[in-house]
């Protein structure tokens, strides 16, 4: 450790455990050593040692369980390409997101409602409407497996409802809201996409299952007709399960390297 660093001692620590998980010495889902055993290794007591944990726990690395000890988390990291996903010539089994889970070898599932709104100042700059104003919610919860996934809230303005009335009506749209509107001659022509991450709001901590220490990451589209945005979508990500890809301009040199 040597005597010299300026660092409280659990701090030390815990930088000392970080080294090791990130260069694999203690991998996903591995267990840590006991709290009396790290004490012995840094010559340092089981509160400082504790000291030095929680804050590996309250940074995301790590989790404790009562009687269990701490773990290191696992990171089961899904890939999501976003310039796929409103692409209607892209072969699908239901939308890109079932397509890319199932494709990955594993398990699709979805909760979903459907509720009348106001929007945001957020939303309603997006849309170009006035906030406050009226809008339809089409909500999905989506799982990988059995782990919550993501969030996904899509807003449509209520202008947009006289001439396409079942985005208000409850339960999925089979062929998607894209396919639908595209059928009545609302085609989204263009996408504009903002990322940004931040600490999730308690609702989303719960709806995604968000342990301490872990940010969201919050993907917005708003979709354009030649004329005017039609819909706001906010997909909201658990951070530390999710990365997400764009493929712009021409990857041709890309898909030759890779099938070699």
């Amino acid at each position: 450790m040597g005597g010299m660093s300026k660092h409280p001692k659990y701090q030390q620590v815990a930088d000392a455990l970080r080294r090791e998980i990130d260069n694999g010495t203690y991998g996903p889902g591995a267990r840590l050593p006991s709290e009396a055993e790290l004490a012995t290794r840094f010559e340092a007591s089981r509160n400082t040692v504790r000291s030095g944990l929680n804050l590996l726990v309250s940074q995301g690395l790590i989790t404790s369980s009562q009687g269990l000890g701490y773990e290191v988390r696992k990171h089961e990291v899904f890939e999501l390409n976003a310039s796929r996903f409103e692409n209607l010539q892209f072969p699908q089994n239901g939308d890109a997101y079932s397509t890319d889970v199932m494709n990955a070898g594993r398990r699709p599932h979805q909760t979903f409602r459907v509720e009348l709104t106001t929007t945001t100042e957020y939303i309603a700059q997006r849309l170009e409407v006035p906030a406050g104003s009226r809008a339809v919610l089409r909500f999905c919860h989506r799982f990988v497996d059995d782990v919550p996934w993501s969030t996904q809230a899509t807003y449509y303005p209520d202008w947009l409802l006289q001439e396409a009335p079942r985005l208000a009506e409850p339960g999925d749209i089979a062929e998607g809201t894209t396919r639908y509107l595209a059928g009545l001659g609302v085609e989204q022509v263009g996408y504009a996409d903002e990322i940004a991450t931040r600490m999730p709001t308690p609702e989303e901590a719960r709806l995604l299952e968000i342990g301490p220490g872990v940010p969201a990451l919050l993907w917005t589209r708003t979709g354009y007709t030649a004329e005017r945005p039609v819909r706001c979508t906010v997909t909201t990500f658990r951070g530390d399960l999710n990365r997400m890809n764009y493929e712009i301009g021409d990857l041709s040199a890309r898909n030759e390297n890779e099938a070699q």
